[in-house]
């Protein structure tokens, strides 16, 4: 038997505004977290909720650009680059090339760190890479393209 704790809740409790109830005028910024893996959606959703994120999932690039499509609105758009319908790579790509969407924000996850990985996620749009377990570098990789809870948009 494993208990599993919800640290969404506990999160801003230790750490206040830096973990979320910082949100900005407006509510808080609504970010698209893709990933066809629901271990690593349910691993991250929390985390970036706890930051002040409004998270909406999708379960691959095929649901994202569904959602999209259907008139949903995104602030930023975190994917894994590597899924099997289509890659993240692609799914920048894609939303480099729609008028509606070319000017949205794309962090990448990428299951290792590597620089050539994330010089290639630039070609296509991709304005940072991290790797899937480091969930704080995940936080700074959004404060540090401007898309930190709080930040004017």
């Amino acid at each position: 038997a494993t208990e599993v704790i919800d640290i969404s809740h506990f999160l801003p409790l230790a750490f206040g505004h830096r973990f979320g109830h910082a949100e900005r005028r407006d509510g808080p910024r609504k970010l698209l977290l893709i990933d066809d893996q629901a271990f690593f959606r349910n691993m991250l959703g929390p985390i970036l909720t706890a930051a002040g994120y409004a998270v909406t999932s999708a379960a691959g690039a095929a649901d994202a650009l569904a959602r999209i499509r259907s008139g949903e609105r995104f602030e930023v758009v975190v994917t894994d680059l590597d899924m099997p319908d289509m890659t993240g790579f692609e799914l920048a790509q894609t939303l480099q090339n729609d008028p509606i969407t070319a000017g949205m924000p794309v962090i990448g996850l990428t299951p290792i760190d590597s620089p050539d990985l994330a010089h290639c996620a630039r070609q296509v749009g991709i304005r940072d890479c991290v790797a899937k377990f480091d969930r704080s570098g995940l936080i700074a990789a959004l404060q540090s393209n401007g898309l930190a809870v709080g930040q004017a948009a």
